[in-house]
């Protein structure tokens, strides 16, 4: 799990999509990443751009938040969606990913959704998760009956430990 680990993830994913896109005669790979990422460690840009990956949002100077607005104004239903990056941006660098790790994050993530909280982290530390939700809905996840009720189900998944992380969620925050 090194630093760069999404570069070698996107190096290989675009090895493979240059290759079906020269086998079905297309002489383009376009990706969705828009101008916001430039302001964040990306890692797998650098692989779009060995590659050859054009990406039309960044070339336009799209932002997220303009994307989303077009994306409402033309009754698209995945405007507000949230983000949900690669589960593997849950565990810090030098932690070993396995499979039953990244269950348990998706798990964790799932049944913190089907409470209500939409911007959310589940940090995985070996056996410990830190939580992460927005700011404004940390008061409620700390509310007794329902804090106890994550703790239980996050065990219940195979965490030994279960925080908050009171500063709440912010992206890339791995990367500080």
């Amino acid at each position: 799990n090194p630093r760069n680990r999404c570069f070698h993830c996107k190096d290989e994913l675009f090895s493979k999509l240059m290759n079906i896109a020269d086998e079905k005669g297309f002489n383009r790979v376009i990706d969705g990443s828009n101008a916001d990422d430039l302001s964040d460690r990306r890692p797998g840009r650098q692989a779009a751009l060995k590659h050859g990956v054009r990406s039309p949002l960044i070339e336009a100077g799209f932002s997220k938040d303009e994307i989303r607005e077009l994306s409402r104004e033309m009754g698209l239903p995945t405007w507000s969606k949230p983000a949900s990056p690669c589960l593997s941006s849950r565990f810090p660098y030098r932690i070993e990913i396995t499979k039953d790790a990244l269950k348990r994050v998706e798990l964790s993530e799932e049944f913190l959704k089907s409470l209500g909280f939409n911007e959310l982290r589940v940090r995985s530390y070996n056996d410990t998760a830190k939580i992460e939700v927005a700011a404004d809905d940390i008061e409620r996840l700390l509310g007794r009956e329902l804090r106890e009720s994550v703790i239980n189900k996050l065990k219940d998944f195979g965490f030994k430990h279960v925080t908050i992380d009171l500063e709440g969620f912010r992206t890339g925050k791995l990367n500080d």
